[in-house]
């Protein structure tokens, strides 16, 4: 199903979305941003979470949401050669898929339902590996810490051998965007839907912020990159367009197809 979606435009205040930016190949969460577009009234997503509530309420079903627990369980996960991307998949694959994510944005949650799913066949199959690079501009949109959170755990789950799993789960439980949602507590209730990660060493990473400092040049690498928004997906160094194909797994697929992957 076909959606309109908007950017945000990156700047210190509250502005609405620029012309330039709704042409983005991937629309979505815009890095500057505010309560236009995604988080607001006017977002077609906003009242459409499943799973998660804030407050300690329990987690919902975690990594089925998306690809399913048991492909997603095949996808093994390391950290890039530049020590900040997330490389899931086989290292020989021969295509890759570049994904620019935000854990507090709606479209990315969106994009994980979507595309997401044919995305992770795609890994599990050989064809494909997946560089995840994540952001948290949604905090200093919204304020609080609920990206810079979600973001540490994730980098977390690498070292644990559950980042593919865990990845998923987020999306699944995802807080609304203008919450600050992922707390501590909430995300080690996330961690106990995937199987094997949620104990001791992971606890204590996202308790004391272990990985603060990578989520910091993660969010740089993301600004690098030229990125106005997430969920921002590039195959081989091509944008997916038309960019309202990355939440529909059929059209993500044809997208895929017409750049050379099947």
């Amino acid at each position: 199903m076909a959606v309109r979606t908007a950017r945000h435009v990156r700047s210190a205040g509250i502005a609405a979305v620029a012309a330039a930016v709704l042409a983005m190949t991937a629309a979505g969460c815009g890095s500057s941003g505010s309560g236009s577009g995604s988080g607001s009234d006017s977002n077609p997503f906003a009242k459409a979470r499943t799973g998660a509530r804030t407050g300690g309420a329990e987690a919902g079903s975690g990594a089925k949401g998306a690809a399913g627990a048991a492909t997603l369980s095949q996808l093994p996960a390391r950290m890039a050669a530049d020590g900040t991307a997330v490389v899931v998949g086989d290292p020989a694959a021969p295509h890759t898929v570049k994904v620019y994510e935000d854990p507090r944005c709606p479209y990315c949650k969106r994009f994980e339902q979507g595309g997401g799913t044919a995305l992770a066949k795609l890994v599990k199959d050989g064809k494909v590996k997946v560089e995840y690079t994540i952001a948290s501009f949604l905090d200093s949109n919204f304020g609080g810490s609920s990206s810079l959170k979600a973001a540490n755990a994730l980098r977390a789950a690498v070292d644990a051998g559950k980042f593919a799993e865990f990845h998923s789960a987020i999306f699944e439980n995802q807080p609304e965007e203008p919450e600050d949602g992922f707390t501590d507590a909430f995300l080690l209730k996330i961690a106990d839907t995937v199987p094997g990660l949620n104990g001791t060493a992971f606890q204590k990473a996202v308790k004391d912020q272990s990985y603060k400092g990578w989520v910091k040049s993660s969010e740089k690498a993301f600004e690098a990159s030229g990125s106005q928004g997430t969920p921002t997906v590039l195959v081989n160094g091509k944008k997916v367009s038309p960019g309202d194909a990355v939440y529909d797994a059929d059209a993500f697929t044809q997208a895929l197809k017409e750049l050379g992957v099947s």
